[in-house]
């Protein structure tokens, strides 16, 4: 009998366990990542009435392929985009939650007696809300489209991409053992300029490579190449200093930005769940029930810090992101309870060797309590509010609303602050790759000629002609590329007052220009040579082939800006059109919001027209979209109808929502909804003193009510009538096939003879 490896011996055990518990967890509607952590605790060491794995380091290696995977489908759902359309709002209460949270879970992990190192990664792994368990919660309680969800989803999508510097930032210094500010903020500043990089070069090449390639690309080629794709950003990120899971989650994030990213994410989703399964399930297995018992005093005041030091932080952020109190109230309750990545966290921290075993314990029990908590305090957020506001003086709550209201109405962008922002973007994309070229060109690029060329000054000759040439256009865009947007042009033209601060920039960036050329060249001669020779040939290189380097950038601007912009376009261009249509979630200071809701196949209106449903006059809602497949119909008229499927923008406030999504969510009632297929079938129907169908139309005769069916044929004699015209008379004699359901179709007879 041959031998059966050990890896293939736990892998079936974990799954099995795995996939019986989650039945459990599903059957009474709780979170699969609890039925996989318990599951992993029945099949771990300390649970000893059940089998127990028999090699670790086999489901160590899967659990960090899990969380690569994890962290990749996370990219996926992320792109930077979505981080830039979150808003002020949204990032300035996360960060201050997140702020918050981190300082006070390190200083009650010293509390507690616990190291350095312990308290930093308690930090850490209270710093991040769990999207799965909110937006369960949120479906549940049907308030996915309430305004203050936008927040919350916001918020959830700047602790995403925080938590990750922050894993960063842990492993470094518990790598280097160094606190210092300055090497903190050297990684910072490290990591900044990798993430800037690679997101502008994937965003240039691999939507072009994707696109190219498009007509070779079925679902198995794709998904290799998905996956080859995250882990050679996880190998790149190591090699460069970084962790794996900071390269998968670049490279989703990447793809999250090109037209297949949805079939990608569907393609990575059987994937993700099966390694992101057993990543849990290892977690599981690291519970120690005595640990959990003799530490439940630091689970307890977790727990605690998590619901009130959560809620206290979160609605403080929102308040001063220019939130009114309530809506603050329902932001911060919904955030209290701490999220799947405070696993990875302390996975990374055991994998480093620098956190004590008892994190593991500490994190699960005080994830298992938040779990079932986040449900009621969403639950009971209008009831807290309403608290809140009695035990508060009128004049604050007051004074918290007009704060609101006039913090919304100086978000308006003035010309200069529209320019400003320009400038900025233009010098930070173009620096970074400038940047990066500088890097290459010392780092790689003059070893690789020293090895091939005699003679020191022609090697410096051959770099600074390649690498220069290669920088020229962003150094002209550095350099001289205008602002092209309609603030500019509107201050440009105001020579009296506008006139002078805009060339102080334009001269300020030329001089930061040279400094940059001169630096670089430094770097690769001697100054004297820099100062003297190479910076005033690249400044005369560059102003007499401007226009050639300046119609060389706009080619590259150009695919770059298609590429970042092609699966918005993809999902938002109408046919025949060439109009981009961009739906702002939320309108200033107003309560209303735009809401996109989908029609049910179901629904009892459809067909009709917006002028026989009324809604506008009935509920106060207006419908501003209408997206069917391609199409796009705005600002739709009373006479457009709603067909199944379709995506419908509705404005209105939270109020009307709520009353108006009942209306939208009303079904037919089928009586034949629980059917089985296998309970449809074709059956005839003899037209005879029985049936006493002779001498009624198909339409009259009520067939189609009292089968759920539908009259496909008639035998009549030798004739044969196919898909019969409701029109058509029954005869005497008439053999009638039926497509319905069985037993109602059988029943026909019956009763007839029952009536007799």
């Amino acid at each position: 009998m041959g031998h059966l490896p050990a890896l293939i011996q736990d892998l079936a055990l974990i799954l099995m366990a795995g996939a019986v518990v989650t039945l459990l967890f599903k059957r009474i509607k709780q979170p699969l990542v609890l039925g996989y952590i318990i599951a992993g605790f029945l099949v771990g060491p300390y649970f000893k009435l059940t089998p127990t794995i028999a090699d670790n380091q086999n489901v160590k290696t899967l659990a960090e392929i899990g969380v690569i995977f994890l962290l990749f489908s996370l990219g996926l759902e992320f792109s930077f985009k979505k981080l830039m359309r979150v808003g002020g709002s949204a990032s300035i209460t996360a960060f201050v939650e997140i702020l918050f949270i981190t300082i006070t879970g390190y200083f009650l992990g010293k509390m507690l007696g616990w190291s350095t190192m312990d308290s930093l990664f308690l930090g850490g792994m209270l710093a991040s809300s769990s999207t799965t368990i909110i937006i369960k919660a949120f479906d549940e309680l049907g308030i996915k489209t309430m305004q203050y969800a936008r927040i919350v989803f916001g918020v959830l999508v700047v602790e995403d991409i925080v938590v990750i510097l922050l894993m960063v930032l842990l492993s470094t210094v518990a790598v280097t053992q160094q606190f210092e500010g300055v090497e903190i903020l050297l990684t910072v500043l490290k990591l900044l300029f990798f993430l800037a990089l690679w997101f502008i070069m994937g965003i240039f090449l691999l939507p072009t490579v994707l696109k190219k390639t498009k007509k070779f690309m079925d679902d198995e080629t794709l998904l290799i190449l998905a996956l080859g794709l995250c882990l050679g950003m996880v190998v790149v990120a190591t090699q460069v200093g970084f962790s794996a899971e900071l390269g998968a989650f670049i490279m989703g994030s990447i793809i999250a930005e090109t037209t297949l990213a949805e079939k990608v994410e569907h393609l990575i989703k059987p994937v993700k769940d099966l390694f992101g399964s057993v990543f849990f399930i290892s977690v599981g297995m690291m519970i120690n029930p005595e640990a959990m018992v003799e530490y439940a005093v630091p689970i307890l005041a977790v727990t605690f810090l998590t619901l009130f030091g959560k809620l206290f932080s979160t609605t403080l952020g929102a308040i001063l992101s220019g939130q009114p109190l309530k809506q603050s109230v329902q932001v911060g309750m919904s955030m209290a309870q701490i999220g799947e990545f405070a696993f990875i966290v302390a996975t990374l921290g055991l994998s480093l060797g620098v956190i004590s075993d008892f994190l593991f314990p500490v994190a699960v029990g005080a994830s298992a309590i938040t779990t079932f908590t986040t449900p009621y305090m969403i639950k009971y957020t209008e009831p807290f509010y309403n608290f809140i506001a009695k035990l508060l003086p009128d004049k604050w709550v007051n004074r918290l609303n007009r704060y609101s209201t006039s913090t919304q109405s100086i978000q308006a962008e003035s010309a200069w602050k529209i320019v400003l922002k320009s400038y900025s973007r233009i010098a930070i994309i173009n620096g970074i790759i400038i940047l990066a070229l500088s890097l290459l060109s010392t780092n790689f690029l003059l070893p690789f000629v020293r090895t091939r060329v005699e003679g020191e000054t022609l090697q410096i000759i051959i770099v600074l002609c390649i690498s220069l040439g290669a920088a020229a256009p962003f150094l002209w865009a550095f350099m001289a590329k205008r602002p092209n947007n309609q603030a500019y042009k509107e201050l440009w033209i105001d020579k009296k007052y506008n006139r002078g601060p805009l060339l102080i920039v334009e001269i300020a960036r030329s001089i930061a220009g040279v400094l940059i050329i001169g630096f670089w060249i430094d770097r690769l001669t001697s100054t004297q040579v820099a100062l003297l020779v190479a910076i005033p040939i690249m400044i005369l290189v560059l102003v007499l082939f401007s226009k050639r380097i300046q119609k060389f950038y706009q080619r590259i601007e150009s695919r770059f800006i298609t590429n970042l912009n092609a699966r918005e376009a993809a999902a938002a261009l109408p046919v025949g059109s060439d109009r981009k249509v961009d739906f702002r979630p939320d309108l200033g200071p107003w309560d209303a919001h735009i809401v996109e809701m989908e029609v049910n196949p179901y629904a009892d209106y459809i067909g009709k027209t917006l002028m026989q449903l009324a809604w506008r006059e009935q509920y106060g809602i207006n419908i501003v979209y209408i997206k069917r497949g391609d199409q796009l119909i705005n600002i739709p008229g009373r006479g457009n109808r709603l067909l199944p499927f379709d995506h419908v923008g509705i404005i209105a406030t939270d109020e009307q929502i709520q009353v108006f999504k009942p209306v939208f969510d009303t079904r037919v009632d089928l009586t034949w909804k629980d059917l089985d297929i296998s309970d449809i079938s074709l059956e005839k129907v003899l037209v005879d003193e029985h049936s006493r169908l002779k001498g009624l139309t198909i339409r009259n005769s009520g067939l189609r009510e009292r089968t759920n069916g539908l009259v496909v044929g008639i035998q009549r004699e030798n004739e044969r009538i196919l898909n019969p015209d409701s029109s058509t008379v029954f005869e005497w004699g008439d053999m009638v096939w039926i497509v319905g359901e069985r037993k109602k179709i059988m029943q026909i007879g019956k009763e007839q003879q029952g009536v007799q």
